[in-house]
This record gives C-alpha cells, sequence and structure tokens, in this order.
C-alpha cells in the first residue's frame, strides 16, 4: 500500500476517499521540525551550518509514517504547492533518511493546486523530484530572520529596557505604522470653503453644480480660505442670472478586476467583511481543503497562498459557460479575459484564487457552510465570474452653468450606468475614498444656451483630513507596492505586531504602542539600512532568485551577514544614556514640537524649571523631568502640546489665588476621579481612634470640610484661572426664570455632570456646552426636551379596550414585542409572532398582568397591616458538660503552635 502525505488532518481525509484502499493518507500537522530557539542554530562560522531540532508531536507524526511506509513501493509527498510546502516535504524526507527508512521507496513529490477528484489523481499522474532550488530559499529566508532576530534582539534589550525582539520584515511593517501616525500627529489642517448651488431647468429638473470660475479665474482648492470669502462669492452668485455655457458627453468603459491573489483577497475581506488577515487565511483554508456537501468531501477553492492572478483554461471556459446560462450572452466578451500578474516575482505556474466549480452557487451550498465561510466563498465566487465579465459602460456628463459675464462658472458633473456588464454582480471597494469620489448622479436633459433658475447657495466649510491610519488591509496593500514579504507571510507579520505589543487595533486601525515607537527610532538610528524598504524588498528578489536558481543561497547569507555584523559589533560601546541622548535628540521634534503661542514645549508644566526630555524605566519610555526627584512629573510618550495639566498635578495642586470674600486659598487639584477647584486647605485627619464626641446632623453641612467642584471637560485646565475657579465654586447659579411658570432655572454640576434644572426636573448639558455661560434661551429649550427620549413609541393599535373603549397597542420594546392599555402591559409568550396577536389574545394577556400585579399588592398590604406579634421565646439550650476519661484526672492541655 503506497503512502501519501499532506499537511492537515482534513486534507489527507478528504485525499483518502478520493484515492481509496490502495493508499494510506497521513498528515505531518504542518512543520515537523524547525530552528530551535537558542544560539548556534545557524553557525555563519561553519559556512551557515544548520541545526533542526522536532518536538515530541512532531516525532509521534514521523512514527506514524514510518509503520506506514511498511512493506509501501511510493512516498508522494503532497504538501501545499509553495515554497513552505516543498520545504515541510524535505524535512519529512530528510527526517525519513536519517532513520534509514526509505531503502527501496521510491519518493516523488506531487502538487494540486485544488483539492477535487480530477485534480488529486492527475497530480499522481504526474509525480516529480523535490524542487530544491525552493528548499533553499526557504533555508535561505529562515536563516536571515534566525540571524536577525537572535542577533539583534539581545541588543535592543540591552540598550533599550522594555523592549522586545526584532523581526527582519516585522520591523519594516512597523516603521510604516510609526511613520503614518508621526504624519498624522505632525498634521496641521488647513480651512477651505466651497459654494455649492441649486439650479432649476426649463423642465422643472434640479441640478447641483459647485463653484469653479470666480471673476474669470480657476479656483482652486484654498482660493476661498475663509467664510468672508465664500460669502463675498456668494454675494456674487446670488446677484447674478445664469445659463448652461457648454455640456460635455463622454462614454468610458469600467473593466472587471482581476481574479484574487493573497494579498487582494485579504484586502477585500477586510473592506468588505470585515475579517483581518488571520481571520481571511484561517477561513479560506478550511475552504480549500474541503466541506461535506451530500457525503462527498469537496475542496471549494484552489491554493489560497499564491501572487499569480491567471485561470486556467478550463477555468475560463467553465467560467465562460456559467456567465452564459446565468446572466446572457450580452454578459459575455467576445474573447477570454487573460490576466497577467504585476507583480515582479509572481509565480504564474500558479492559480489565482477561484472556485473550483463555478456550478457550485454560493446560495445553493449556503446550508453546508457556517456564515463566515459562506460569505468568504460568495466573495471569491463573485470576484472570480466577474473577472471574466464583459466591461460596465458608463455615460458621464459634464456641465457648466455660467453667469451673464461669463466670468463666474459653476459645474455639475453626472454619471449614469449605460450597461452593468461586471457590476451586476461584483464591485471592488476601496480601502479610504476621497471625498471627491461620488455617487452615481443623473442629470436632468440641458442644452447650450438654456436658462437655468437659481435657487439655494451653500456656503460650506471644509478641512483638510491627515492621511488615514493603515487599516489591514491597506498595509497589506502597502507592502505588496514595496515588494516587502510574500503572500503566506502578511497574516503572520500582522499578527507578531500585535503579540508583542508593538501596536494595537483601535477601530480596526493600527495605532502604534510607545514601546513600537522606541524600536522603530532605535534601529532607524544605528540599524538604518535593515529598516529600509527598498533593502528590504531588494532581499526579498534575491530570495526569489533563490528559487529560481540564479543564485547561490550560501551567497545571499555571506553578503548579508558581512555588513550586519559589523553593524551589530558597532553598538558594543554604546552606553544606555548615550542611546537615550540619541532617541530625545532624534524624537525630540515629534514629541515637542514648537507650539504657535511661542512657549517651550519642553518646559515643565509642574516645577515651571526643569526641561522635559525622554526617559527610560523597567517597563519601557516615557516622558519625565530633568529636575527628578525633586520633580516627579511623568506623562506617557505623547507630543507636549500643554494639554498635560493632569499629570503636572499629580501628587501636588495648583495655586490659583485667594478668595477675597472668605480670604481662603482657591487650588486645582488632581483626585482619583479627575481634577476638581477646592476653597480652602484640606483638614488633617484626626489619629485613629480618636473620633469626634459629638455626632453631626446628615443634613447640615460639614464646616470643617472644604468646597469642591468637579472641573468640567470644556474648561482646559491649563487655562483655568481664579476667576473662573470662584465662578465653578459658586454654582449652582441662577440661569433666570421660566417664561412660563416663571420659576427658577438654575445650572450646576452633579454627580453625573453638567446640569441644567428647573421645578424638579433635571436635564444634563450636552458635551459642547459651558455651565458657566449657558443662557436663559437655550436653558429652556434643554428643559422642553427633558424625559422625551424615554417616553413609549407609538404602537400599532390593535382596538379598543371592552372595559373602559380606549385603545389597546401593541409595540417592540427593548425586551421584546408586548401590549399596552393605560398603564398595564403585558409581554407576547415567546414563539408568538407580532403578526398573530388579536385584539382578544391582547385582552386576556392584559388581565392576567393585572390580576397577577393586583395580587401582589394585596399580599404587600396585608403584610404590612398584620400586627406585630413577638415570636415565642425559645428555650435556652442546655449547655453540654464534657465528660472526661476515667483515666484523666483533669483535662489535657492543648499544645502551642511549635512545641
Amino acid at each position: 500500500m503506497d503512502v501519501v502525505v499532506v499537511e492537515s488532518p482534513a486534507k489527507a481525509k478528504t485525499i483518502n476517499k478520493y484515492l481509496g484502499g490502495g493508499y494510506t493518507v497521513l498528515a505531518s500537522y504542518g512543520h515537523v521540525r524547525d530552528l530551535p530557539p537558542k544560539d548556534g542554530s545557524v553557525r555563519p562560522d561553519e559556512d551557515f551550518a544548520m541545526d533542526w531540532e522536532s518536538e515530541p508531536r512532531s516525532e509521534k507524526r514521523i512514527r506514524d509514517i514510518a509503520d506506514a511506509l511498511s512493506g509501501a513501493k511510493h512516498l508522494y509527498l503532497a504538501t501545499d504547492p509553495d515554497r513552505e510546502g516543498e520545504a515541510i516535504s524535505w524535512h519529512v524526507k530528510e527526517m525519513l533518511n536519517q532513520r534509514k527508512l526509505l531503502g527501496g521507496i521510491d519518493v516523488k513529490r506531487i502538487v494540486f493546486h485544488e483539492i477535487t477528484r480530477s485534480a488529486v489523481l492527475d497530480a499522481l499522474k504526474h509525480p516529480r523530484e523535490l524542487d530544491h532550488n525552493l528548499v533553499e530559499a526557504y533555508m535561505a529566508r529562515r536563516a536571515l530572520d534566525y540571524l536577525v532576530g537572535f542577533t539583534l534582539s539581545p541588543v535592543l534589550w540591552r540598550k533599550l529596557p522594555g523592549a522586545r525582539s526584532a523581526g527582519r520584515v516585522q520591523s519594516v511593517a512597523l516603521r510604516l505604522i510609526c511613520e503614518r501616525e508621526s504624519e498624522i500627529e505632525l498634521f496641521k489642517s488647513r480651512e477651505y470653503w466651497t459654494i455649492d448651488a441649486d439650479f432649476r431647468t426649463p423642465g422643472g429638473g434640479m441640478v447641483t453644480a459647485r463653484l469653479t470660475y470666480l471673476d474669470g479665474n480657476r479656483l482652486d482648492k484654498f482660493d476661498l480660505p475663509a467664510r468672508e470669502a465664500a460669502e463675498a462669492a456668494a454675494a456674487k452668485i446670488n446677484a447674478s442670472s445664469f445659463a448652461v455655457r457648454s455640456v460635455e458627453r463622454k462614454q468610458v468603459r469600467r473593466h472587471p478586476p482581476p481574479p484574487f491573489t493573497t494579498s487582494t483577497l485579504q484586502q477585500e475581506a477586510s473592506r468588505k467583511l470585515g475579517f483581518g488577515t488571520g481571520r481571511t487565511m484561517q477561513i479560506a483554508q478550511r475552504l480549500y481543503e474541503g466541506v461535506d456537501i451530500e457525503g462527498d468531501t469537496v475542496g471549494l477553492i484552489t491554493y489560497m497562498r499564491t501572487d499569480s492572478v491567471q485561470l486556467s483554461r478550463e477555468a475560463i471556459e467553465a467560467a465562460r459557460g456559467q456567465i452564459g446560462r446565468d446572466y446572457g450572452r450580452e454578459y459575455l466578451p467576445a474573447e477570454p479575459r487573460v490576466y497577467k500578474s504585476p507583480a515582479k516575482n509572481a509565480q504564474e505556474a500558479h492559480e489565482a484564487v477561484r472556485p473550483t466549480n463555478f456550478e457550485l452557487r454560493p446560495q445553493e451550498i449556503a446550508r453546508h457552510l457556517d456564515p463566515d465561510q459562506q460569505k468568504l466563498y460568495e466573495l471569491i465566487w463573485k470576484r472570480a465570474l466577474a473577472s471574466e465579465m464583459e466591461s460596465a459602460t458608463l455615460d458621464q456628463v459634464a456641465v457648466d452653468i455660467a453667469a451673464a459675464d461669463g466670468k463666474t462658472v459653476l459645474r455639475a458633473t453626472g454619471s449614469v450606468i449605460q450597461f452593468d456588464g461586471f457590476l451586476k454582480l461584483y464591485h471592488e471597494d476601496e480601502d479610504d475614498p476621497g471625498e471627491d469620489s461620488e455617487a452615481e448622479r443623473r442629470l436632468p436633459d440641458m442644452a447650450e444656451g438654456q436658462a437655468m433658475a437659481r435657487e439655494a447657495v451653500r456656503p460650506e466649510q471644509h478641512f483638510t483630513q491627515p492621511p488615514p491610519r493603515y487599516s489591514e488591509a491597506s498595509l497589506v496593500k502597502r507592502l505588496e507596492e514595496l515588494g516587502i514579504g510574500r503572500p503566506s507571510t502578511y497574516a503572520s507579520i500582522i499578527q507578531v505586531l500585535q503579540d508583542r505589543n508593538y501596536v494595537k487595533l483601535d477601530k480596526r486601525r493600527f495605532i502604534p504602542h510607545d514601546r513600537g515607537r522606541l524600536v522603530i527610532a532605535f534601529l532607524a538610528s544605528y540599524f538604518e539600512r535593515y529598516v529600509e524598504y527598498s533593502f528590504t524588498a531588494a532581499l526579498e528578489e534575491r530570495l526569489d532568485d533563490i528559487s529560481g536558481e540564479r543564485i547561490d543561497w550560501k551567497t545571499v547569507l555571506r553578503d548579508f551577514w558581512k555588513d550586519f555584523s559589523a553593524a551589530v559589533a558597532g553598538t558594543k560601546e554604546l552606553r544606555v544614556r548615550d542611546v537615550l541622548d540619541k532617541l530625545d535628540a532624534d524624537l525630540g521634534p515629534h514629541f515637542f514640537p514648537n507650539r504657535v503661542d511661542g512657549t517651550d514645549a519642553r518646559k515643565c508644566p509642574s516645577c515651571a524649571d526643569g526641561r522635559l526630555g525622554l526617559k527610560l524605566g523597567r517597563h519601557g519610555a516615557f516622558i519625565g523631568c530633568a529636575k527628578y526627584p525633586d520633580c516627579k512629573f511623568t506623562c506617557p510618550l505623547a507630543v507636549m502640546d500643554g494639554t498635560q495639566q493632569a499629570q503636572a498635578l499629580e501628587g501636588g495642586k495648583r495655586e490659583l489665588g485667594v478668595d477675597p470674600t472668605t480670604g481662603k486659598n482657591v487650588t486645582l487639584r488632581l483626585g482619583p476621579y479627575g481634577l476638581y477647584v477646592q476653597l480652602g486647605a484640606t483638614p488633617e485627619k484626626p489619629p485613629k481612634g480618636k473620633r469626634k464626641s459629638k455626632a453631626k446632623d446628615p443634613q447640615q453641612p460639614d464646616p470643617d470640610k472644604p468646597k469642591r467642584v468637579s472641573l468640567p471637560k470644556q474648561i482646559p485646565s491649563d487655562t483655568l484661572d481664579l476667576k473662573q475657579a470662584l465662578a465653578l465654586l459658586g454654582l449652582p447659579r441662577v440661569v433666570g426664570k421660566h417664561p412660563e411658570t416663571q420659576k427658577d432655572i438654575t445650572a450646576g454640576i452633579g454627580r453625573f455632570g453638567p446640569y441644567v434644572r428647573h421645578d424638579g426636573v433635571f436635564k444634563s448639558l450636552p458635551p459642547d456646552e459651558n455651565v458657566l455661560i449657558v443662557g436663559i434661551n437655550r436653558a429652556v429649550d434643554l428643559i422642553a426636551t427633558a424625559g422625551k427620549g424615554r417616553r413609549r413609541q407609538p404602537g400599532k393599535e390593535l382596538g379598543v379596550h371592552p372595559s373602559d373603549q380606549k385603545p389597546i397597542t401593541l409595540h417592540q420594546g427593548r425586551y421584546g414585542p408586548y401590549v399596552a392599555h393605560g398603564r398595564v402591559y403585558a409581554s407576547l409568550p415567546r414563539g408568538m409572532a407580532e403578526n398573530e396577536t388579536t385584539l382578544d389574545t391582547a385582552v386576556a394577556l392584559l388581565a392576567a398582568r393585572a390580576n397577577k400585579g393586583r395580587g401582589q399588592r394585596a399580599a404587600k398590604r396585608e403584610a404590612a397591616a398584620a400586627p406585630a406579634v413577638d415570636p415565642a421565646p425559645k428555650p435556652a439550650k442546655k449547655k453540654k458538660e464534657k465528660k472526661l476519661p476515667e483515666t484523666a484526672a483533669k483535662p489535657v492541655k492543648k499544645r502551642a503552635v511549635g512545641e
């Protein structure tokens, strides 16, 4: 019986069904051995000799394979069709050879890009030898990653406390994220204005146009920089009459995107489905290995780690046949579409990610898949099928509407899909659509010279936005554009960055932690070449050259190690203080930028004399004062923009002045719940054991306790002065009298924040409103809306109650549907649909609920009215006397601890 080795047990189970009783299919469960994580596993001094080590679990897999080989004539290594799969096959063969278990056994490598019966049987007919070029490329990659990690990480640990290990490709990805964050923090937003106007055509159609020319000059983005300029331009439009000056029409064709590669699948799954790269690959792996459909295990997609966009001739023919059957001949292009990968080193022998059978429509096999599998399969199926469909045809129209003098021009644009083509099935998303991207808009018919009736003119304020943070999709796209990483590595790169706590995902966007920023600053200062994008991309190309037998793998390692080891040796004499000074100088312009008001960002906000700088602790980097330990000001790594007053108050206070009425000091302090203003000094606590003899009336204020009031978020702590502090201490204040009741409306700060109050009704102030300046008109408006958000929404009327002819209504509440009659509410029983609820049913439910409520209230009344009777006293229990043994003259004394 011949033996076939694959990677996963699911794959083994599927292939075993295809091959029948003449074969034993076993799984290696991924890699069976690797470089041990210790020094000396790769030895450059011995021409890069490498030690490999297997875990006990892997040893068991090899024993299982060895047992199955007893009496076998052939061993087929059928691991995945990529560099990693080739390496696994090589490791399996090497371990069996070391045990001398392959004597007389023919060992062959077979590959297939989809797990279907025909693909597997065809692969068995075309076995080959192991591709040692792919194996050597794998060994070179592992050696490089090992040498960087185990040589550079100890340097980081010694010179940069709190740092974790560094990776060859992960460090470059981290640099991308950190540089983008620096761009965002240093970005200065710029104001600009646009003007849109609505026009009515003679036929009654409405069109919106944007101002493009003013006073005969074309407007650039920032030509209307402020409200005054925008309002002046709007006034000119309002003072002019308009007519159509020109109408431009053109037809454009939009072509379908190619089928998925690994990276484009990860990007689109992130955009459309919200899947991370790792999650996408896990689901794709299961679709590739096969699912059970009508008793037969079927692989639904081709191999998912690929950088090729090509489809096989058979797949193209199958796709075109499916398009003709489902959508008609008009959706088929005259010639099949043949795609070529833009990637320089794409493996064109592989196929793109596609369904193995286009006839397995997503909706027809959905019941065999879990929801996430169904979503990803549908995405792959639609993308692959759409790639062979006809292009979409769009009619684009641009209309210039000019004033009578011809100096003021507004332009309206629109597009209409004339023929949807592939858009009928699939539309590709964007990572960060720009502000100019518009939805398709149809314009009414217009002709040159046609008079246009001007209606509303709308100046609109805008601010430029910083570049967006990287999402998983946009990071993978950028890495691919730079030529960094390969299809099988993107998910692991992103995962390692998160595992090492260098970055975090917030709202599906990457934000670097301070630890990550320090690591990149260190590497950029002392190992600049090795975090350069061009160097990392060039090294990836050399690894691909090894695969293509264009360069020897040890030559690549020697060239790399010569320069890298010299760079590491150059850091041996570095002191931590030197590294800190270097990082402080490099990161200083970022963390301590020049302020608009001219104040020094490095001036300590606590002691006002010290200079702020970068510090290192056991848990990483932070910003601290040079006057330590006299000044203990610290704060996390952040741009010092003047908002760090809270940290400056930690362990202390800020004097604001003296209250002229009481003569007491007014201070700003930091408590466990945030900043607050205090009038007077905090009394000293009495010594333990000494209590005040006289109990205080809880209704009377404590004369010894100083008055305190929380600082609202709307008032910046660094600009708080004595006048504002006294106003806060004077709260609550009378805002004015309510125009209807003539009762006072007051404003104050309570346990839930700032509020206004009238006649016992409270209403919280919105976050952007200041409790010290809110006026009477605004307060009346807020009081009028108090409690409205909690009112029951109108429901569906079922009819009137027979007892009082008042309506019974059906509502949808937060805990499910219910019926209401007056102040009686009854939930619908579980399983009862809303459309099945009749008036009679509702009356019965309400009656049962009312009776239940009456019973509970009556029981409470009876219990309250019952006379209080003292319970009969229980007889005292007699204490049993403990009898001593007859031999004992007196009780035995217990042993003390330690005796």
